[in-house]
């Protein structure tokens, strides 16, 4: 491609290739007229700058000369420290020899020459310089003259031998490229001449045998020292001979290609494989001397080209003199001729501005011609790319963690015909050494299901207390009574609480005994207390008096509770007033309650209030954030497991409001307790660095233990349907990838990305009662892949649980010895008595307690069962039959063992049964359910007891018959057929599923099927409501004639063609779940 050209009829020379910037120097050649027959000369210094898209050059500096040159070469002998300087050597016509400072040239400074010589007799035609002492300079001119300069002593030059005889013009001189004592020169008769300057003679000579030579250049091998090049300018033997000294009786190789004889030659210094050569022929070639194939050809026009040059300082430029007296600069990378032709276009229109062809004085306006189109001109560059170039050695990372290294071995001179073998290597790199050992040791635990372990490694390796605290609140998660261990975690202990409890009344007697001596000393237990047998107490009088006292007693001898609690209330007598409502009734019990907690405002009254209530909402709002744990251990002890995960995100969304990072670990704790994966991500990800991967790592891995620890509570897979989680998982596995551990890597990305798989949240109803988090709607992935072995089953009691006691009652141990004063029912088993829990590890997959309506009262003693995310226990419908009643009485324990429905309480001789809301467990057979009711103990004889058993069964009956009653027509839902013609598809795709399970080996294939009969009812759902389209209907026929036929391909492909036809949002629950199905029958051949 052509980048510079200039209108000047010289000889040319390159700075040399330390100089900077790159200059070209052109002396006037000799021999040669242009149209005006100027016979001037000079020498003059053009900059090369490149940032300009025209052809023009810079020109920096011109020096008149007396003599035109034949030959002018730059030399680096005298440079300065900066890259600038040398000398210009010029060989004129008349046998001078002058030495030119470049930098006086171009600052036009009068001591610009600085050496003369003139001991040639003939025109110099040759020069060359030393590459390896820059101050030797060799010319050579007529009658075989050839002489070695010393530019430090330019007046006294040596001879490297005797002249040649015959005697005839030296027209080429030129130094070995390999060793600096070695001189070469061809005389026009194609003869060439080897001198040793060690030898002062010549070593060898050159000829051509069939006297056609007539050489017009002669050139070294860059890279071998024994290999010359020979040009010859004769028509009838247009070639370039290339050879070798150790065998120089003919050429090595010939390369022929031009059709008229070779004017100059230029061998590459920086790419061996880089030959220019012009010739008559009007053509510019660039061979590869190595092959003889000519591997580029410069545009030139019809004019001969007498001189070629390479650049030594970028090697991809070159220029050429030609006998139409243009000095043009091309490069053999190619480009583009655009900026060239647009220059060139603006210049024309440029110097038509301000012309005035018809001498009106005025300027024309421009014309207003549309411009053509302008074609961009792409110039090809070499065919093979030169050395400089190419890499001597590379290396690149490929995906994986590859890196992939190579070299290029050096090519010898003369390339055999095999080619030459080259290696590539391939190595993995691993950058994050801690993150993969943790990313395994992650990955082992999900595997082997070793959680447990996991957990209590990382609570002793943990760098901080706040990160012990996380990782011991997710162990939790793992172990049984999760509850009761969260409260410990937060700092509430009940055996702890019970002992201050017992031993808080010895204090105080033991401070008041000291401050007064007079006073009994000791005090009693509450055990003790409670063991007290009341004395018998004398005769007493019921006052009917008008005061206050008779007033009350007035009311309650016709029944009027509530009139006599506002008379108690409005004296200020809240303990009778509380004990009254009881006996009133429940919504007296709650107006009683209300007015009190209305008129006694303190710390403790806003708990109070709550625990009454059941309102956890206030406290969650309005606590103040230190109380943070205070408001967990209350939602861990008494909320509903439907409230619980809501509750507990409340309070973590406050503490992660304040922005801190304490209130976010305490956020995490929060959202850890209540299951809500999301919530932990998004709190974690904007208060902690995951964009390194050890950041990255520690989210992961709570992440995957949290949600380990929800699937052990559902029993079932939990997909991850939070966009941020998504991403964050998405940046791991390509940080795994990256590190080589693709197969892990896989493992968190979904199966397949064409489609993103809809999986339907349906909780399963479990016996463990816990909070439910329900994950809001987002990109989901499949949760398959990320699970280890298929969970083993938690330990539960064949056939269900056992019969639980009561509701809100305490454990037999913690039941106190002495029965409850009459009229009064337990404490705990009023509305806001702590949430109990299971006994031991039980998390059993079989059908929930039933529930009675009400306010929520726990199963069990102690704290409710589950973990975060665990599902809410849901009602069972009653039997359709009342079961025989087959209950026993445990009047020593306090409670009597039904085979019934709860059922309020029944009076009975004076005494008040409490209310009670039981659950119940299935027994193996399904048949029947357990149910306590506490009741007072107390004292009775044989008589009072078979009377008590009597009114108590009887009553109780009937209270659970009508109950039953109520429920019947509850029971009673008819669900719609499937159409006839439809059917066909409920039986085919059952069939299918039942032979996949069969069929099936592995744990993870199993839970697929089980989750896929479970899905496929939505379509039968819609096939009974008759919602879905004809097309879809008409695909699921075809696919069940597909699955009949067991062609599961064309299956696939009918499925594809219905689901990119129709409303995903129609077809979602149920069409990817069949693809799956199809996809494993497939595999499984059945």
């Amino acid at each position: 491609m052509r980048l510079k050209e200039i209108q000047r009829t010289a000889h040319q020379a390159w700075s040399p290739a330390e100089h900077h910037p790159i200059y070209l120097a052109l002396g006037t050649s000799a021999q040669q007229l242009d149209a005006s027959f100027n016979t001037t000369a000079a020498i003059e210094i053009f900059e090369m700058d490149f940032s300009d898209p025209s052809l023009d050059m810079q020109l920096k500096g011109s020096l008149p000369t007396a003599n035109r040159l034949h030959s002018i070469v730059w030399v680096n002998f005298g440079m300065g420290a900066d890259g600038t300087g040398g000398r210009l050597v010029g060989g004129s016509e008349n046998g001078t020899l002058t030495v030119y400072n470049p930098e006086a040239i171009m600052s036009s400074g009068a001591e610009a020459i600085v050496g003369q010589s003139e001991k040639h007799t003939g025109p110099v035609r040759a020069l060359d310089f030393n590459p390896f002492q820059s101050n030797l300079l060799a010319s050579g001119a007529n009658d075989s003259e050839i002489y070695i300069w010393d530019l430090n002593n330019f007046s006294s030059p040596m001879t490297p031998g005797a002249k040649t005889q015959p005697a005839e013009d030296v027209s080429v001189i030129s130094w070995n490229r390999q060793v600096q004592h070695i001189l070469a020169s061809a005389n026009p008769s194609g003869k060439a001449v080897v001198w040793d300057l060690r030898k002062n003679e010549p070593i060898i000579k050159i000829s051509d045998h069939s006297n056609r030579m007539h050489c017009s250049g002669m050139l070294w091998h860059p890279d071998v020292a024994t290999q010359l090049v020979l040009a010859s300018e004769d028509d009838r033997l247009p070639v370039i001979q290339m050879w070798d000294l150790r065998f120089a009786t003919s050429p090595l190789k010939v390369l022929e290609n031009h059709t008229r004889g070779i004017l100059s030659i230029s061998w590459s210094q920086a790419d061996s494989e880089l030959l220019l050569s012009s010739a008559k022929d009007n053509r510019i070639l660039c061979w590869n001397p190595n092959t003889g194939e000519v591997i580029y050809e410069l545009p030139t026009t019809n004019q001969w080209c007498f001189d070629v040059q390479w650049c030594p300082r970028n090697p991809a430029l070159l220029s050429t003199a030609s006998f139409d007296g243009r000095i043009t600069v091309y490069s053999v990378m190619g480009g583009s001729l655009k900026a060239q032709q647009q220059s060139t276009a603006d210049k024309i229109s440029s110097s038509f501005d301000s012309m005035d062809p018809f001498g009106t004085g005025q300027v024309l306006p421009p014309l207003q011609v549309p411009q053509p189109t302008m074609q961009d001109t792409i110039v090809p560059p070499l065919k093979k790319p030169p050395k400089w170039v190419r890499r001597p050695v590379g290396a690149s990372f490929a995906f994986g963690g590859k890196l992939i290294t190579f070299e290029n071995p050096k090519l010898p001179p003369v390339q055999s015909p095999q080619s030459v073998p080259r290696q590539v290597f391939v190595s993995q790199v691993t950058t994050e050494t801690e993150f993969l050992q943790r990313s395994r040791e992650l990955q082992m635990a999900l595997q082997s299901g070793s959680f447990n372990n996991y957990c209590q490694a990382k609570i002793q390796n943990a760098k901080s207390d706040a990160e012990q605290d996380i990782w011991k609140f997710l162990l939790v998660n793992f172990e049984d009574e999760a509850r009761i261990k969260f409260l410990r975690l937060l700092g509430f202990s009940k055996d702890e609480l019970e002992r201050k409890v017992f031993i808080l009344p010895f204090i105080r007697s033991n401070e008041a005994a000291a401050v007064a001596d007079a006073r009994t000393s000791g005090s009693v237990s509450p055990a003790d207390f409670f063991s007290r047998t009341p004395k018998e107490s004398a005769n007493f009088q019921i006052p009917v008096s008008c005061d206050t006292d008779g007033l009350i007693s007035q009311a309650l001898l016709v029944g009027n509770f509530e009139g006599a609690v506002d008379l108690c209330l409005n004296d200020g007598r809240y303990a009778e007033a509380i004990l009254l409502s009881i006996s009133g009734g429940e919504e007296l019990l709650k107006k009683t309650q209300q007015k009190y907690l209305s008129t006694h405002k303190n710390n403790i009254s806003m708990l109070i209030s709550s625990v009454v209530t059941q309102n956890w909402r206030d406290i969650v709002h309005s606590c103040e954030l230190d109380n943070w744990k205070e408001a967990l251990a209350a939602l861990l002890t008494y909320a509903h497991p439907e409230d619980f995960a809501r509750l507990c995100d409340t309070l973590g969304g406050r503490l992660e409001c304040e922005g801190t990072e304490k209130r976010c670990l305490q956020a995490c704790l929060c959202y850890i307790c209540s299951g809500n994966i999301e919530k932990l991500v998004e709190c974690w990800a904007l208060h902690r660095d995951c964009s390194s991967p050890l950041g990255l790592e520690d989210l992961v891995e709570k992440v995957m233990m949290l949600r380990k620890s929800i699937e052990r509570l559902r029993n079932s897979e939990v997909a991850v349907q939070s966009p941020i989680l998504a991403e964050k998982l998405t940046c791991y596995a390509g940080i795994l990838a990256a590190e080589g551990s693709l197969s892990t890597a896989m493992s968190y990305l979904p199966e397949n990305s064409d489609q993103v798989r809809v999986i339907p949240f349906q909780p399963q109803p479990m016996s463990t009662g816990g909070p439910l988090s329900f994950p809001p709607p987002g990109p989901s992935m499949p949760a398959a892949n990320l699970s280890g072995p298929q969970l083993p089953p938690s330990s539960s009691t064949t056939g269900g649980l056992p019969p639980m006691p009561s509701p809100g009652v305490p454990p037999t141990g913690f039941m106190p010895s002495t029965s409850l004063p009459s009229g009064l029912m337990p404490p705990s088993s009023q509305p806001g008595a702590p949430v109990p829990m299971y006994p031991g590890g039980l998390h059993s997959q079989g059908p929930a307690p039933p529930m009675a309506s009400g306010p929520y009262v726990p199963l069990g003693s102690g704290y409710p069962q589950g973990g975060p995310g665990a599902p809410a226990a849901k009602p069972l419908p009653a039997p359709v039959v009342a079961p025989p009643p087959t209950g026993t009485c445990r009047v020593g324990l306090g409670f009597v063992n039904t085979h019934h429905s709860p059922c309020d309480g029944i009076p009975s001789g004076g005494s008040s049964v409490s209310r009670s809301h039981p659950s119940s467990s299935r027994s193996p057979s399904g048949a029947q359910r357990t149910g306590w009711c506490p009741i007072r103990s107390c004292c009775l004889n044989s008589q009072q007891e078979r009377t008590w058993h009597r009114h108590v069964t009887t009553s109780y009956l009937c209270v659970c018959v009508s109950q039953l009653l109520q429920q019947l027509p509850a029971e009673r839902v008819e669900q719609k057929e499937i159409p006839a013609e439809h059917m066909v598809l409920k039986s085919t795709f059952d069939s299918l599923v039942q032979r996949c399970q069969l069929a099936a080996g592995d744990p993870q294939t199993k839970r697929k099927l089980d989750d896929a009969a479970k899905r496929l009812g939505h379509l039968y759902d819609k096939l009974r409501e008759q919602s879905l389209s004809p097309n879809i209907l008409n695909g699921l026929h075809e696919i069940s004639r597909c699955v009949a036929s067991q062609n599961y391909q064309r299956g696939l492909e009918v499925h594809t063609q219905v689901v990119s036809s129709s409303n995903f949002s129609e077809i979602s629950t149920f069409m990817p779940i069949l693809k799956v199905v199809m996809t494993i029958a497939n595999k499984l051949g059945v």
